[in-house]
């Protein structure tokens, strides 16, 4: 079965579900925390003579399947792995903490005496997305300035990845943000 496409999440200005049980399973909704996509947050080598960092930054509000995150973050690295020969840090900056649930709908022949419908449709629980608000960072390169144009087209690649639109933003590190 094919994942359901984003706009049949929640809308973002709405408050998203989080809860998950943790003492008594019979009293909660959900009962199990999806599976995580989403495994490495950091990567590449953090060292602290990097002089440029970009971000991918979004232009309007979206949710993000941690599976899309997961794909966009293996763009990057594939593409900079290649260029730079490890010499950057890649950084998420969101994180898939809201719980998408599906309704099931049983089709075909016969279903409408099967299904209930819309009684008790509060759905069970099927992956996580991260939201992330218009003119936050998603993700956040910092590398060395002669590599700028190969991080520019691994941002780009990853974007395509990720529903919305996207802008490359380009930020020189000084060196009195490393020690705060």
């Amino acid at each position: 079965m094919a994942l359901r496409p984003a706009r049949t999440m929640r809308d973002p200005d709405k408050v998203a579900y989080t809860r998950k049980s943790r003492r008594n399973m019979t009293k909660n909704y959900i009962k199990v925390d999806p599976h995580k996509n989403l495994h490495h947050l950091q990567s590449g080598k953090a060292l602290p003579d990097y002089d440029v960092e970009y971000h991918l930054v979004a232009k309007n509000t979206f949710y993000h399947r941690d599976n899309a995150l997961e794909s966009a973050r293996i763009a990057i690295t594939r593409v900079l792995e290649k260029a730079t020969s490890g010499k950057y840090f890649l950084l998420i900056r969101a994180y898939p903490h809201h719980i998408i649930r599906e309704n099931k709908m049983v089709s075909g022949a016969g279903a409408d005496r099967i299904q209930k419908g819309m009684r008790r449709a509060f759905g069970k629980p099927t992956g996580r997305a991260a939201l992330v608000e218009a003119g936050r960072p998603i993700f956040t390169v910092r590398t060395y300035a002669q590599f700028g144009q190969h991080v520019e087209v691994a941002l780009r690649k990853a974007s395509r990845k990720l529903s919305g639109s996207w802008k490359i933003v380009k930020a020189p590190i000084s060196f009195s943000e490393e020690g705060a």
